[in-house]
Formats: C-alpha cells, structure tokens, sequence
C-alpha cells in the first residue's frame, strides 16, 4: 500500500485517524502536522512505538506545513473541539478562521493533494475549504454523514439482531442537526426495511424509527457529554474514506460535497451518497427520495448556506 496522507491537527481525531490507517495499512507514509510542535512530536512518537505490531509504515510529525509535500490526501482534523451542550454549528466562525490561515499553505505545500475535510460544523468547513483552495469541487470533500450513517446502521441492526454489515441505510444532508434518515431506500438482504418482518428478528414501528434516529443525532453529544470527544468512530470511517481515495475503489459513500444541481439544491455542500475514487468525488448519486425525504434534503441545505452566509462566503 503506497502513498501519503497528512493529517492537520494532532488532537484526540487526527491522531486516532493516523491509529486507524496503521492498523488498516491504509498507506506507507503517515504525517501529522499540529501548531503545537510538542504534542505533535509526543503523538507521533506514541505511534512509532507501535509500529512493530502493524504493517510497516513512516510516521512523522512537525509544526512545519512543509510536511504536507508529496502527500496525496490532507485530512483536516484541525479546529475548536465541541463542548458540552454546544452544536456543531457553534463551532463554525471559530473553525473557518483557522481555515483561512491554514488552507492556502496547505494548497502551497502540496498542490496536486485532495482535500478531505473532518472539522465540524463539517458541510460548512468542506465549502470554506473549497472556496479558500480554489481547488476543482472533485478534490475537496467532507467526511459528512459517513459516520452517522455508520450508527445508524448499528442501531437498526441492533433492533433487528442482524449483522450490521448487512444492513444498507443512509443518514443524508447535514452532519448535523438538519440531517434525515432515508427509511425509504433502507434495506436488509436486498429486503425492504418497510417489508421486513422476520420470525425472532422483529419489525420496526413508527416509535422504533423514531428513537433510532433521535439516538443517531444526540449520540455525539452522548459521547462528548460522558468522555469529552467523539474519536474512535470518526477514525474509522475516515480511514475508510481514505481507502476509497488511495485504492481508487469506486466506493459509494454520503460524503459531503458540492452539489451543483441536486434535486433542485445548488452552491452548498452536503452529504449524499456519492461515487469515492483516486480522482476525489466522482459524482452524487441521484437516490430515490420521497417527498418527505426531498423536503428535508432541501431543508437541510437552507440550514447550511445560511451559515455559509453568516461567514461572509
């Protein structure tokens, strides 16, 4: 497994991702970057501790953005951390000034890297970014709903005793408040999730699906409330996508990204399912949706532009 990744922050997510890659040999050069020379050294020292116990990889780390070169993917994990009872949105001015400072050096350090964006609120970061790049919209993504669809996953599998890696359901829109659950394309074994009724597995209600989703929007803040940060999941997930990119699979995952003519919705960046290749975002998938389902789509992309607006972009 060849190629580099650099990850921009050395907090509990950008080190866990750069956890998540070695373990899954996601690539064979590994570096952090972090304003703070200190903790970037310590995490990435940490790390190489560990090297003996997983695939052979080179992991640096610096306070210098001239580690970005060569790299193939930056991963942008850098930004205020969310506290208790604050919203992802609460984090966007703060978030996107850090972005206007770090994101033309990074553009300058390593010109032909793809842009994978983890720092929240993250649709609205993923099109700062762009913006700031100048970048084509194929080379900047979010890492958006890959996660909350991932939990939602669990919990329906859970409720239905199956493996969660059989079940097929997407959180789409924002990586936030305003995202919807797609219950009308969700499906098991190629069974309709409305047709699924199975001796010993159950069915689920209309209470079911609604605590389901409730649980998939407060599980961060479940987590954040009980042990500070959400960062073994988003990990995962974005050494997922970092995989997709690398191995250049064709994979179909709801990152967030620019959409120019999505059922209507244009200029903003939100999570769909969407084609993942070496050349970035290849394109969205136009999902059947239900009126419903397209009303809160469109309502989620209100939600972000506005706060795209109240930045000033």
């Amino acid at each position: 497994m060849t190629g580099k990744i650099t990850i921009i922050g050395a907090g509990e997510v950008g080190a866990t991702v750069a956890y998540a890659c070695m373990i899954r040999d996601v690539c064979r050069h590994i570096a952090l970057h972090d304003i703070q020379k200190t903790k970037v050294e310590s995490q990435c020292l940490d790390l190489n501790h560990g090297l003996q116990f997983v695939p052979m990889a080179t992991i640096e780390g610096s306070d210098d953005i001239g580690i970005c070169a060569g790299s193939d993917v930056i991963v942008i994990t850098a930004g205020a951390k969310q506290k208790p009872g604050q919203t992802r949105m609460d984090l966007a001015g703060a978030n996107a000034a850090i972005c206007k400072t770090i994101v033309p050096q990074i553009v300058k350090a390593a010109p032909d890297a793809i842009l994978l964006v983890v720092t929240n609120p993250v649709d609205v970061i993923t099109y700062v970014t762009l913006k700031l790049s100048g970048l084509s919209k194929e080379r900047v993504l979010g890492s958006g709903t890959v996660l909350d669809s991932s939990r939602f996953r669990f919990l329906i599998a859970k409720r239905l005793k199956v493996a969660v890696q059989n079940v097929h359901a997407y959180i789409a829109g924002e990586h936030g408040d305003s995202e919807i659950p797609l219950w009308s394309t969700a499906s098991i074994a190629n069974i309709p999730l409305h047709q699924w009724a199975v001796m010993h597995h159950g069915k689920l209600s209309v209470m079911d699906r609604t605590e389901i989703f409730q649980d998939v929007k407060t599980a961060a803040s479940q987590i954040i409330q009980g042990k500070g940060a959400t960062n073994y999941a988003i990990g995962l997930a974005t050494a997922r996508i970092l995989e997709a990119l690398l191995n250049d699979e064709n994979r179909i995952l709801p990152v967030s990204s620019l959409l120019s003519d999505y059922y209507g919705i244009r200029g903003v960046c939100l999570s769909v399912p969407c084609i993942v290749n070496r050349s970035g975002v290849e394109q969205a998938l136009a999902i059947p949706l239900n009126p419903n389902e397209e009303a809160g789509l469109k309502n989620s992309a209100e939600a972000i532009q506005a706060a795209i607006k109240s930045l000033g972009f």
